[in-house]
């Protein structure tokens, strides 16, 4: 059984992510989607919100689960039994990241692959940060996440009073 991974931190889930996580989910027979704690990022959702949320978001998406993780991606995925890494990429800007990312970490387990996916031309300019932003501002962000996403962000915003 071939064995995926998609990490992220998912805050939000955005359409660009939904759409990488539809194509991983046809590379592989297993596709975990692995929501990171990420303690370099100051989330606008709890590790369980974000969670919760993918979960909802990939329902019905044959053959994908969803797995909040705190520790090492490689040791993450080794732990799965992976042999394939997911990553999506955007622009330029994710590549430079990424490539020293795969650098690292073929440097910690070189048998599990590193897949890159670009995202639909149409769905390369969203940026979870830049979804938060419009969204403390009062700006429409249903063009950049699905309807329930869009809701838990204003909800989000609301309740904490633009302070995101």
């Amino acid at each position: 059984m071939r064995i995926g991974v998609y990490p992220g931190t998912f805050d939000p889930l955005t359409l660009g992510h939904m759409d990488i996580i539809r194509r991983a989910a046809r590379l592989v027979d297993r596709l975990v989607i692995g929501v990171a704690t990420n303690p370099s990022k100051s989330p606008m959702f709890t590790l369980a919100e974000r969670q919760a949320q993918v979960r909802r978001e990939v329902e019905g998406i044959a053959g994908v689960e969803v797995v909040e993780f705190d520790e090492l991606l490689m040791t993450f995925a080794e732990r799965l039994g992976a042999t394939v890494i997911v990553r999506g990429l955007r622009g330029a800007g994710d590549f430079e990241y990424e490539f020293q990312m795969t650098g690292m970490n073929r440097a910690l387990n070189d048998d599990i692959e590193q897949v890159f996916l670009m995202a639909d031309v149409a769905l390369q300019p969203i940026a979870s940060k830049l979804v938060k932003e419009i969204a403390v501002y009062g700006g429409d962000i249903r063009k950049f996440v699905t309807q329930r996403v869009a809701a838990d962000v204003v909800a989000r915003v609301a309740e904490l009073g633009r302070r995101v």
